[in-house]
């Protein structure tokens, strides 16, 4: 004869059961709730702007503060701007990266030229602003420049206006088979770094992703607004 105890332990076991799948379905459907509403609130916010990346790990920032010059870093913070998308006329581009950079060149007789930059980059305009500390007058170098250029004064500055182009690198990750070939026209502005034209130039270049050429109204609109926004910028002594 069978144990009459067994009969009810089946049945507890059983609404265990039952409550256990109900509790776990309860959980997962809480769960998925929980997944969609957060990958919905992440999707309906809005992208942020890129922040400056790399000006302050360039080597010889430090040097180059000391000597009265500009770094790649603060050039960065001059031209990544809230503003600056509404300057090039698009206001509803986001900046896709913006960066700084400490770099100089070598002249043939082994001076070292200090050049930080800064570059931000739209989905339309890609906008860069350097800095060349070599000592050289805007109205010496103005004839340098190998396409046609204009002299001009600019925020009461010495100043050249010419065309420029990018240029296109293409490489293998391996390294073999790199490249280089002329990329997009760009306009650039350079004018001096003070009012004496004592030596030495701020250059703002633009250039559009589509290949058109850029209008030189938007280039003095982002000038105007960014070089007087660089550190130490303002009337000679």
């Amino acid at each position: 004869m069978a144990d009459s105890d067994d009969v009810p332990e089946k049945g507890m076991n059983a609404w265990g059961q039952a409550i256990s799948a109900v509790a776990l379905a309860a959980a997962l459907a809480i769960g998925i709730w929980v997944i969609a509403k957060t990958d919905a609130a992440g999707s309906s916010a809005e992208p942020k702007p890129a922040t400056c990346s790399g000006g302050e790990a360039e080597k010889g920032a430090k040097a180059g503060e000391a000597a009265g010059q500009v770094t790649g870093a603060q050039l960065c913070g001059v031209l990544n701007r809230r503003d600056l998308a509404d300057l090039l006329g698009t206001p509803t581009e986001i900046a896709k990266s913006a960066s700084g950079s400490g770099s100089s060149v070598k002249t043939a007789g082994g001076r070292e030229i200090s050049t930080p930059s800064a570059r931000v980059e739209f989905e339309t305009y890609t906008v860069t602003l350097e800095g060349t500390y070599d000592g050289h007058p805007v109205a010496d170098t103005a004839g340098l420049f190998g396409d046609p250029q204009e002299r001009r004064t600019f925020l009461g500055r010495r100043a050249v206006l010419y065309s420029d182009r990018t240029i296109n690198i293409r490489f293998r990750l391996d390294g073999s088979d790199s490249s280089s070939a002329p990329g997009v026209p760009a306009r650039v502005l350079s004018v001096a770094q003070d009012e004496k034209d004592r030596g030495g130039s701020f250059e703002l270049t633009l250039w559009r992703s589509d290949g058109a050429v850029p209008d030189d109204t938007v280039l003095f609109q982002v000038a105007e607004t960014v070089l007087p926004s660089i550190p130490g910028w303002g009337p000679a002594e």
